[in-house]
């Protein structure tokens, strides 16, 4: 202890050496000290040297490895910042992406069916060989409806009171032109006497049952003049289907019949008929003596266009089913010409459903005979596209002049 009081003034404890600077510290170089031992004037470097404690500096630790991973050691993840989630179904943009997706549902499958309905449809060849009428403007179509039973049972048969299976006759035919005119439906009597190529004069419901969908166009084209662009056949049961598929049509008698042969028993006035009703309709005749297949020819055409309304209504696009169960009815029922597609198709569905006229040939006799000059005329103008200038006196709904 002597040892640490002798030396110097002021510097007896640093004597000894520096063993105890760690606790209080230097005192400076140079000078006396000042009266605590300190800097001079009693002032120290560190005011409280006994209260500080050195710590020994740790070194970074290297990083680690982790699951793949690379990570600061012992570094605290940063929590996430917690949003409520909101209710997709409250934002207007769900709503408008679900509509969206409906549409383009929707539009697919309005455009997918037709054309897998048309994959099953069959294909007719009806042009004949020879000499034919040149190109003329707008589309000339030909419209059949044959009293074929094929593919009828024999429960059908005599429900729909279509006798003889065999039979491979005409009931119905019509010419449809379509152009820059008014749309014009003109229905030929199916006993118009023509002249049949290879078989003379005869009935024009025979050229089918003779020689085909060819002989009969043949006949058309010589005796009309017309260029016919396209072929579509209707069987007995088609009518039936595409009415039905359509919920029915509505039929305007102006008086009550009674046709035992096509099954008919209906009342005076408008009213809704279901597709056996429809063709019973559309193959009476005998209820009316005095105009006969002259009366049946206007009450086809009231059919045509009653289905045409239903067909093209907007129902039939929005309701699935409905739309579906009409375009299934086509495969079965319906035939098409060569070389037409389902655009050509669909065209001459649309120009079926509202032709602006609706006649039947110029006609001398009830009989069905023609009229020669008067039917010259109205071919003329079909010819040529000028539905625009057929008169009153060359469309009539009997044919006969008034």
């Amino acid at each position: 202890m002597a040892g640490r009081d002798s030396g110097g003034t002021g510097s007896g404890n640093r004597s000894g050496g520096d063993d105890f600077d760690w606790i209080y510290g230097s005192g400076g170089s140079g000078g006396p000290a000042g009266p605590a031992g300190g800097q001079p004037g009693g002032e120290r470097n560190d005011p409280e040297p006994t209260r500080r404690i050195p710590v020994q500096r740790q070194q970074p630790l290297p990083p680690v490895r982790q699951h793949g991973a690379t990570r600061e050691p012992y570094a605290s993840p940063t929590p996430p910042s917690w949003t409520p989630r909101r209710n997709p179904w409250k934002r207007p943009r769900t709503y408008v992406r679900l509509v969206i997706g409906l549409l383009v549902v929707w539009l697919a499958f309005l455009i997918a069916v037709p054309f897998f309905t048309w994959s099953k449809v069959d294909k007719v060849d009806y042009e004949p060989d020879g000499d034919r009428p040149g190109e003329q403007p707008g589309t000339t179509y030909l419209l059949v409806g044959s009293d074929s039973r094929a593919g009828l049972s024999a429960e059908e048969r005599k429900a729909l009171h279509t006798g003889d299976a065999e039979s491979e006759l005409t009931d119905t035919i019509m010419l449809l032109h379509t152009g820059d005119g008014p749309t014009t439906l003109v229905s030929i009597p199916r006993d118009s006497p023509l002249e049949i190529p290879g078989f003379g004069v005869s009935k024009v419901n025979s050229a089918f049952a003779k020689g085909g969908t060819p002989l009969l166009v043949q006949t058309l084209e010589q005796a009309t003049g017309l260029r016919i662009d396209g072929y579509v056949e209707i069987g007995f049961g088609g009518l039936v289907g595409v009415v039905d598929a359509v919920g029915g049509i509505e039929i305007c008698p102006k008086k009550r019949i009674r046709d035992r042969d096509s099954g008919l028993n209906v009342k005076k006035g408008c009213q809704d008929v279901d597709g056996i009703t429809a063709l019973a309709y559309a193959r009476a005749r005998k209820h009316d003596r005095n105009l006969s297949d002259l009366a049946r020819v206007q009450q086809q055409r009231e059919v045509v266009a009653a289905v045409g309304e239903k067909v093209l209504s907007p129902w039939s696009v929005v309701n699935p089913v409905r739309y579906w169960q009409l375009n299934a009815a086509v495969p079965d029922f319906f035939r098409f010409g060569d070389g037409m597609g389902p655009v050509d198709a669909a065209q001459w569905a649309l120009a079926m459903g509202d032709p602006a006229r609706s006649c039947t040939v110029p006609l001398a006799a009830v009989a069905g005979d023609w009229d020669e000059e008067r039917a010259a005329q109205l071919f003329d103008t079909l010819a040529e596209d000028r539905t625009g200038d057929i008169t009153e006196d060359l469309c009539t709904a009997t044919g006969l002049a008034d």
